[in-house]
């Protein structure tokens, strides 16, 4: 056991938080921590950091663990540069290296070459300190610090850039790059997860299955929480309880342990009636007043149980059409937007709606997706190309940074507002629906958490009866309940539904087409996240077929040209004008099979190196060596067909 939090409580002024919450983490164990906004998770991590105080209870760290802690939304603050803040974890090793090279200087002196004992003693230093470098993977530093940054989305940022000229998000990557090149022994982490791309996160949950150390990690997202932990610990009304599986093992164990504590509480409940009822009949009568009185003692002694209770009070709502649009809902042709004129962020981008349809719209962040998203709905000027909406069509749009909220107003005022045709008792209905009640309607906008935000941006959407929904990022900000309700909701839609997400359980469960943007136009695949994760290794098996067998054929043909260009030359002037355009064909092909040659190899450099970054490949060190080995070799024969094909360019 590394480390264990036993009946840890927590009050803020007279408001408990955390009651008796136990926790233990086993090595290598990968632990999610779930409930409600609210609920104390950030808090309990805070704490067990030793970063807050708690007012009961205890913690045990088992000796020389390591904790590291990552909080939400926490960028890294530094003035060195990329490369040099992520050195900085491999201080010590690279003191040693310096060692080395100390060693190695020292070695080479005529007076110590002539003293054997001497000479020997630092041969046997070197020797060790050399051991010491390998197994702490000095060898190895470049490979992880490339393999990280590459993963965590900065394999086209200079690693020369200055930190403090990034963007906030960047920071919070490179903040969460940093811890895990220090590999911790326990590794916490809240909400990870929070605006990182799908390719980002698909590689962040590569990484982390194969993580050496411990796992807590508070999460929201559903897909990443299924594939990476074993355990979950929910804290729910101040207090936890632990479950064994992933996220959808957890719903299933909830629900079931929720109906079995139903039963028996009804069952409890039966016989409690009949009892008293049994008491009340026959108490009086002179036959069966002793039975009676049996009874009544056996109800006092009874050890009654509580009802179960439900889930948390949650979110309801639905999102009603006013009016049903025509058939054919949107038609884009040719769409571009370009901030630099040079460089356009995304061009060629065609596609269409009919009613009814539930596409998401995904891509790497900064593609353009807000931006495409922003045209659509006229609040970005069409610059080329052109889009038709259809007959009917009333659209409502969902900004992820609820920028349509006025700061100043009121929950109630901010809702009342935008439809003040609407008398106040249906207003606040409306925001009972969506968890505001009594004094909660009465606080400022700019007072609210993302998450009661987003309730208060959904409840404006839902009263638009619109049968059009665009929405930006849906589900940032909100809490794994609220998130299973606005996707029942959106089921129930019966209009059409066009959304950005990076949440893949949401894209999983709601779309039917995933409109993939490049900067080249919009690929389209039918189905779900899951399907198009299929179809893009199936286009990629095929497109590394067809390379692999170019290589192949360019090798070949290589093989052939020098056999031809080693041919003996004719003497006589005749045989020797034939001979020297033989020769000048045989130039020209050898230089076109040497690009070619060269380009292969170039392509098989960047895959290894590709390949270094993969965390089942730079966690291993014998694949690191074999990988670099390979790398060095294909670099010698580039190295050797360069200078064939300045030669020959002579």
């Amino acid at each position: 056991m590394l480390l264990q939090a036993v009946n840890i409580c927590k009050n803020f002024g007279v408001q408990p938080i955390l009651k008796n919450i136990s926790l233990q983490i086993q090595e290598r164990e990968r632990i999610g921590l779930v409930g409600v906004n609210g609920a104390g998770k950030s808090t309990f991590l805070q704490i067990i950091a030793g970063e807050m105080s708690y007012d009961d209870g205890q913690i045990f760290v088992s000796k020389e663990t390591r904790i590291g802690y990552l909080a939400q939304n926490s960028g890294l603050q530094s003035e060195r540069s990329i490369w040099n803040e992520m050195l900085q974890v491999y201080a010590p090793v690279l003191r040693m290296e310096q060692e080395l090279r100390e060693l190695e200087q020292a070695m080479s002196d005529p007076e110590v070459l002539a003293d054997p004992k001497r000479y020997e003693e630092m041969m046997n230093r070197y020797a060790l300190r050399s051991e010491q470098f390998r197994e702490k993977g000095g060898f190895e530093i470049d490979a992880r610090i490339r393999g990280v940054l590459h993963g965590m989305g900065f394999g086209d940022t200079s690693v020369d850039t200055l930190i403090h000229t990034l963007s906030g998000g960047q920071k919070t990557r490179l903040a969460l790059a940093k811890l895990l090149l220090q590999q911790p022994d326990v590794l916490m982490l809240d909400e990870p997860t929070n605006h990182l791309d799908i390719a980002t996160l698909t590689w962040l949950e590569g990484y982390l299955r194969s993580y050496p150390g411990a796992i807590l990690v508070v999460s929201h997202d559903r897909y990443f929480l299924d594939a990476l932990v074993t355990t979950i610990y929910e804290i729910e009304r101040h207090q936890s309880q632990r479950y064994t599986g992933n996220y959808s093992r957890f719903i299933e164990l909830k629900t079931a342990e929720y109906e079995t504590r139903m039963k028996h509480y009804e069952k409890q409940q039966g016989e409690i009636a009949r009892m008293e009822d049994f008491v009340q009949k026959n108490l009086a009568r002179a036959s069966t007043t002793k039975r009676a009185q049996s009874r009544r003692k056996t109800l006092e002694r009874m050890d009654r149980m509580d009802k179960p209770m439900g889930d948390l009070k949650q979110a309801s709502f639905q999102f009603q059409v006013e009016r049903m649009t025509g058939k054919d809902v949107l038609k884009t042709d040719n769409l571009a937007v370009s901030f630099n004129p040079a460089s356009p962020l995304f061009q060629h981008v065609s596609f269409s709606l009919t009613r009814g349809d539930i596409a998401a719209l995904i891509g790497p962040n900064g593609c353009g997706k807000t931006t495409l998203l922003k045209m659509l709905i006229g609040d970005r000027p069409l610059e080329h190309g052109n889009l038709q909406w259809g007959s009917h069509v009333k659209v409502a749009y969902y900004d992820q940074e609820q920028t349509g909220l006025n700061p100043t107003n009121t929950v109630l005022e901010e809702l009342w507002g935008a439809f003040p045709h609407l008398e106040e008792v249906r207003i606040r209905t409306v925001l009972g629906n969506f968890l505001f009640s009594g004094e909660d309607v009465l606080k400022r906008v700019s007072a609210l958490s993302g998450g009661e935000k987003a309730r208060v941006s959904l409840a404006k959407l839902m009263l638009l009866n619109a049968n059009v929904l665009i929405l930006d990022e849906p589900t940032n900000h909100l809490d794994l309940f609220s998130k299973e309700v606005l996707e029942s909701a959106l089921m129930d839609y019966e209009g059409t539904l066009l959304f950005i997400s990076h949440d893949r359980y949401f894209l999983n469960k709601m779309a039917e087409r995933i409109l993939e943007l490049t900067s080249e136009g919009i690929i389209e695949y039918l189905g779900n996240y899951d399907d198009f994760v299929e179809k893009k290794a199936e286009l990629a098996e095929i497109e590394t077929e067809r390379l692999e067998q170019q290589a192949a054929a360019a090798s070949q043909r290589s093989t052939k040209a020098k056999t031809a260009f080693e041919q003996p030359v004719i003497e006589n002037s005749y045989e020797a004008d034939k001979a020297q355009k033989r020769e000048e064909r045989s130039r020209q092909r050898k230089l076109e099979q040497l690009e070619q040659t060269i380009e292969a190899l170039e392509t098989a450099v960047a895959a290894l190196e590709e390949e270094l970054t993969q965390p089942d490949v730079f966690n291993d060190y014998v694949l690191v060596q074999e990988k670099n080995e390979a790398i060095e070799t294909a670099k010698t024969q580039l190295q050797e067909h360069y200078e064939e094909w300045e030669t020959l360019m002579v």
